[in-house]
């Protein structure tokens, strides 16, 4: 699963799935929890059914509502047919193992969104035991902060503030411990381009592997960050054709420079985010 971009598209707004579908993006995020009220909530279930019944050239993510919440069930009833579901204020493993349980036979991959909590961020470690459930791990950083009274997770130039750089570095890590998909939270200043490809490259250079996007117009971007380019892969086939030609060197010269294992590790990892 191809997670460089993930759309979210509210689900009570059908006349939008087929530009998001159509954006460009790896995947659409259709949303059941905090863009749709309350009251719209049976209306956006009944949309997101229908568009499901029908296949699809992009993959399609439901964002449920929390565990616990009124509604999961109708929720995850809306989502068959869907490729996966974003988990909402997930906080250890085993929401996840939760999560399929109520599923019931309809199990498909899960995204965790798992630092909308202060308890979430202690158990960004433990995703490992459930890895096989998921389709990645994922962040955000703005019910964080609204769950711990703070005023804000950002500097005035749009950096993180210290709590939730650590935050983010947490996420990052725990994906990449349980081996799964690291997908970066959403840049949310919909007009600038370019502190959206500052950060879309901040992420990539960091170790996400994909990024969120909340407006199609910003889908273009994030894939050109999150796709290797013709440079980093040509190095990435001469790292790997090196090795090739001696399988027994444990390290090697290319182009005046010392490569090993940990090299060729990563020139594998690049060509297979270029499929």
């Amino acid at each position: 699963m191809r997670l460089r971009s993930l759309l979210f598209v509210p689900g009570d707004r059908p006349e939008r799935f087929a530009k998001a579908a159509a954006s460009g993006a790896d995947a659409i995020i259709l949303d059941l929890e905090d863009s749709v009220a309350p009251s719209a909530k049976g209306a956006a279930r009944e949309a997101v059914a229908r568009y499901l019944r029908d296949p699809a050239d992009v993959i399609r993510f439901v964002r449920v509502n929390p565990l616990g919440s009124e509604g999961l069930a109708e929720d995850l009833s809306a989502a068959r047919g869907a490729d996966g579901v974003m988990l909402p204020k997930a906080e250890r493993a085993e929401d996840i193992e939760a999560l399929v349980a109520a599923m019931g036979a309809q199990v498909v991959p899960i995204l965790p969104v798992a630092t909308e909590t202060p308890l979430a961020v202690f158990g960004l470690g433990g995703y490992r035991a459930v890895a096989a459930r998921l389709a990645g791990l994922t962040w955000g950083a703005e019910d964080l902060p609204a769950a711990m009274g703070a005023a804000t997770s950002r500097e005035a130039d749009g950096r993180y503030t210290p709590p939730y750089e650590v935050v983010r570095t947490l996420a990052l890590m725990g994906a990449h411990a349980a081996g799964v998909a690291a997908i970066e939270t959403v840049y949310p200043a919909i007009k600038d381009m370019d502190g959206l490809a500052a950060y879309a490259a901040r992420g990539a250079r960091d170790g996400f592997t994909g990024m969120m996007a909340i407006h199609p117009v910003q889908v273009a971007a994030i894939n050109a960050a999150f796709s290797p380019s013709l440079e980093a892969l040509a190095e990435a086939q001469a790292i790997v054709a090196a090795f090739a030609a001696n399988p027994g060197a444990g390290a090697l010269q290319l182009d005046g420079r010392m490569i090993d294992a940990p090299h060729l590790k990563q020139a594998r990892a690049i060509l297979a985010r270029a499929g």
